[in-house]
């Protein structure tokens, strides 16, 4: 049976009505939030990253120039005083060795010529067979031939010296850092071939940009934390601060010498160096968790499952936090995205980042 018309329009209005109450009633979707918590007792000093270094190290070089015949160690291998390092191609030492070796046959036989010149001349002269003049042109020849075999016979010392010379050796025990030339290469006489650490002292490299210098120089505490062991703290104090900048980066280049025995620290490791004494500043939050739309700062934190904005006093910023005054304790679970998306008493669903510090 067909309804009529008006009994059809009836009916969808009904439904439509039904469908509307259903759609008010659903429950509002939770939004999901990124949160951290707040961390209390961060320190008022200044941080730097550095590397363990070793405090002596040295470029090795040959002290002849040629090709690179053989490199018979790596990076990172300890080596022993006296431990051959690398080998130039001998053969043009050895020959510039035979080849002075030559010039001191040819002196010497030189030498024995103008000796027995002269002893002829002085017979000679003592017959008055000759004239004074005539024997002293022979002894002045025999002085000559005496120092050009002196000449001669100290070039072939120099020569053998060199010969050896195609051999570099580690002149102490320590660790290759770098590896700065290979076999095959041509190098000229002082070229850096390996660098040489000794271990036995150590110390963290670090630059220090040009406002922080008076405050590292009269630092009375300096501390040391290796990024691979950060509850391990060593002492530390500034044994060298350049007298210049760098001219690239504008920092002064600084060594802080480790004061006590750190056999974990191994050369190459990443570390941090705290200046100063540990001073408590309140309560930190990463730096995108405070926001000001023009009612004053304010940090959203989650409390019972609902947003809630708190006005807070900024104490300070540095690169990845501020440091709060007031507004908020430690502990507080506080929103660090997405807070202009927020109204007050919105129900949220925090998901906990970890802080950068904590990440490995």
């Amino acid at each position: 049976m067909r309804l009529p018309l008006p009994a059809m329009l009836s009916l969808c209005c009904i439904a439509l009505t039904g469908a509307c109450d259903r759609h008010e009633a659903a429950p509002a979707a939770v939004q999901k939030v990124l949160v951290q918590p707040a961390q209390a007792g961060s320190h008022n000093r200044m941080v730097y990253t550095g590397e363990v270094r070793a405090r002596r190290e040295v470029d090795l070089a040959f002290r002849v120039g040629g090709k690179i015949a053989a490199r018979l160690v790596d990076s990172g291998m300890t080596v022993k005083a006296g431990q051959a390092l690398a080998r130039l191609d001998p053969a043009d030492l050895r020959l510039a060795e035979q080849a002075a070796a030559a010039q001191v046959a040819a002196a010497e036989s030189d030498y024995n010529t103008a000796s027995a010149e002269r002893e002829r001349y002085a017979g000679l002269l003592e017959k008055r067979f000759v004239s004074q003049a005539a024997f002293e042109a022979k002894e002045n020849a025999w002085r000559s031939a005496a120092a050009r075999l002196e000449q001669a016979r100290a070039q072939s010392r120099i020569s053998g010296n060199q010969a050896t010379y195609g051999t570099l050796t580690a002149e102490s025990d320590g660790v290759i850092t770098a590896v700065l030339a290979d076999a095959g290469q041509v190098v000229s006489a002082g070229q850096p071939v390996l660098r040489l650490a000794r271990p036995e002292e150590k110390e963290i490299a670090i630059a220090i940009p040009e406002s922080r210098l008076a405050e590292l120089k009269a630092a009375r505490e300096i501390t040391v934390a290796l990024w691979a062991r950060p509850e391990q703290q060593l002492k530390g104090e500034l044994r060298e601060l350049a007298a210049s900048a760098d001219p690239a980066t504008r920092t002064y280049a600084a060594r802080i010498r480790l004061t006590e025995a750190a056999p974990e620290a191994a050369l190459g490791m990443t570390a941090q160096v705290f200046v100063g004494q540990p001073e408590s500043t309140g309560v930190t939050v990463p730096l995108t968790a405070v926001v000001d739309n023009g009612q004053g700062p304010r940090v959203w934190v989650v409390e019972n499952g609902l947003a809630t904005p708190r006005a807070v006093e900024v104490g300070r910023f540095t690169e990845s936090a501020v440091q709060i005054a007031s507004g908020i304790k430690p502990g507080d679970t506080v929103i660090i995205t997405g807070q202009r998306r927020l109204t007050p008493g919105l129900a949220v669903a925090p998901q906990p980042v970890t802080p950068p510090e904590q990440q490995r």
